[in-house]
């Protein structure tokens, strides 16, 4: 298993070279103070924890995985020390409120946070990262004596939280649901049904576990407008706070998975289990897409952070193994053979991985600046204007990132040859860890009808544009810089493109929906290469600046613009082909009858 190293730099760039965020915390509630030196000692705290706490567990729990008995679920060995370290660190508290004992920081600051402990262990990621949609979600949508209730200890750490959608004859469709939900005449309710793969269902880490649950109540009108959500706990809780007995809540079994086999991914069973109401009644999937989100930009980030780590493999590698004479002459002469990182198709590999390393960084730490402003500035037009482009990118994080992600890890066993197939390298790994990121959280499929149907065309491309606002103002910026040329030129063919494209298949849907399916995925895959394409048209920019400054790091800078040619020379390109598939008719893939598809 490749020893995980947090990319402290390439986040210190993004902060604050890229993003300014110190003038950027300096404007928000919360972020007061916050400079420079003391964001750059909570990232090294961070990454010495995970390098040294978090990822020495990430093997060994991969092999040894959670233990179901009827008394609960043993997470690995190591786990529970850890968890409660994390804790202990203030790690679980970063962003959320100081009301109920959080630390009331920018939300951007548990990004760097999300990425570093996801690469350093993604099972181990997964049990506060559900902590924190279900503190989002109370947060958002309960009322103050919840808060109280249950913020304080999910902020400490005591209790934890999940989320139960899904049951076994729904997945995404959740107007299916069957799990119900009888008034008790208290002002609680009695909650019974069936949820799967709830991950952090069942484990050993905390005294507690609030589930928030999606169920029927008997009055509820049929699909997703009768949904209701509620807050259910694993143990009763008395009105002075202690847990007591079970609260009609068991994980029946856990699932046997590919991957990510130190979480706990749970079939949960609600017997007449006690739990209140969250928010309005019938009004639960808005609730619940307070966690969704959360979930699904922290999901686009496990994905570039397994990236990240299989990078960091491969990379080390290359470096290490002796193959072959480079094509040019030998580079080690006092070698038997060269490193393979001299040769061509190994370094198309490598900066492959890089560039989706970095764009991804990018990407999200974008992504975590205008949920900031989204969150703590919710009623300025500059909140209001941060939350629509959130809107617009969040599919584009979840799908593309994971997508990218996915070949980033394959990439990386390739890199090793045979040896990468072989479980001891710990590179295999990754790509089993890093395969459901494509799937949960709303399917890459559905990120993608999200995006063309819900945030593109419904609302005529606004948000699109308003987001290429933003490409418009850096091209108008470097416009005429001819070191920046190869970089801000391609920007400059591509936003008109994206824009009539909308208009083209908005066209064809108007006649027939199926164009808009056809199109959809295509059409995130295009919208994540040109957000690329922005991100290191930007990263190019301030890069040439410190180069032009006399900066003392001219070699870190030099490398940001060599990969972002890589990038605007040999990914990019990709668009080309999407184009073409966009393009073509739905009748290529509606027209064959089902009964054909047999072989």
């Amino acid at each position: 298993m490749p020893a995980y190293k947090a990319s402290i730099r390439d986040i210190q760039f993004v902060l604050h070279e890229m993003l300014e965020i110190e003038q950027h915390y300096a404007r928000l509630p919360g972020g007061e103070g916050l400079g420079r030196e003391t964001i750059d000692a909570m990232i090294s705290e961070v990454a010495r924890f995970m390098e040294r706490v978090v990822a020495p567990l990430n093997r060994s729990g991969d092999e040894e995985g959670c233990h179901w008995s009827p008394e609960g679920v043993r997470t690995p060995a190591g786990f529970k020390e850890a968890y409660d370290q994390y804790y202990e660190s203030g790690f679980g508290s970063i962003a959320t409120d100081e009301a109920y004992g959080g630390q009331g920081l920018p939300p951007s600051l548990r990004t760097v946070l999300s990425e570093m402990v996801g690469a350093a262990n993604s099972s181990f990621s997964m049990y506060p990262g559900l902590t924190a949609g279900a503190i989002a979600a109370i947060q958002d949508h309960g009322s103050e004596e919840q808060k109280q209730a249950y913020l304080p200890k999910m902020n400490e750490g005591v209790w934890s939280g999940t989320m139960c959608l899904t049951e076994s004859h729904c997945g995404t469709d959740l107007g299916l649901l069957r799990t119900k939900a009888e008034p008790l005449g208290d002002g609680s309710y009695a909650i019974t049904g069936e949820k799967i793969f709830i991950s952090a269902g069942e484990h050993d880490l905390t005294e507690n576990i609030i589930h928030l649950v999606l169920a029927r109540l008997p009055d509820a009108p049929a699909g997703t407008k009768g949904i209701s959500l509620f807050i259910v706990p694993k143990l009763a809780i008395d009105e002075q706070g202690n847990v007591g007995d079970n609260n009609g809540v068991q994980c029946a079994s856990l699932e046997h998975k590919m991957g990510i086999k130190a979480s706990a991914t749970c079939v949960m069973a609600f017997e007449n289990a006690r739990g209140v109401l969250l928010g309005e009644p019938n009004k639960g999937l808005r609730a619940m897409f307070t966690m969704m989100n959360h979930a699904r930009l922290a999901t686009g980030m496990q994905g570039m952070a397994l990236g990240v780590l299989s990078f960091q493999g491969a990379l080390e590698y290359a470096k290490e193994r002796l193959q072959m004479r480079s094509l040019t002459g030998p580079k080690a002469p006092d070698k038997p053979a060269d490193p393979i990182i001299v040769h061509p198709d190994v370094r198309r590999m490598l900066l492959t991985q890089k560039v989706i390393a970095e764009g991804s960084r990018a990407m999200a730490g974008y992504c975590s600046m205008i949920s900031d402003l989204a969150l703590r500035l919710p009623e300025t037009e500059e909140g209001k204007h941060a939350e629509a482009q959130l809107e617009l990118l969040t599919p584009i994080c979840k799908a593309f990132m994971t997508d990218l992600g996915s070949e980033a890890c394959n990439l990386g066993v390739q890199v090793f040859g045979g040896h990468g197939y072989i479980r001891e390298q710990g590179m295999e790994q990754m790509i089993r860890d890093g395969r459901v990121l494509q799937i949960y959280e709303g399917a890459n499929g559905i990120q993608a009808l999200d995006l063309l149907g819900r945030k593109v065309l419904a609302d005529g491309g606004a948000r699109l544009k308003g987001f290429i606002g933003r490409i418009e103002a850096l091209c108008e910026e470097h416009r005429g810089d001819e070191e920046l040329k190869e970089f801000i030129e391609p920007l400059e063919r591509l936003h008109p493109e994206w824009v009539g494209l909308v208009s083209e298949i908005m066209e064809r849907a108007l006649q027939n929906p199926d164009e808009a399916g056809a199109a959809s995925y295509d059409f995130l895959s295009y919208s994540g290469y040109v957000s690329f394409a922005y991100f290191f048209a930007w990263s190019a920019a301030v890069a040439k600046r410190k180069l032009r400054e006399g900066s003392d790091e001219a070699a870190f800078y030099e490398a940001k613009l060599l990969t972002a040619r890589f990038y605007v020379r040999r990914i990019l390109p990709r668009t080309r082909a999407l184009v073409e598939t966009m393009r073509s008719s739905a009748s290529d893939l509606m027209d064959l009858d089902a009964e054909h598809f047999s072989f």
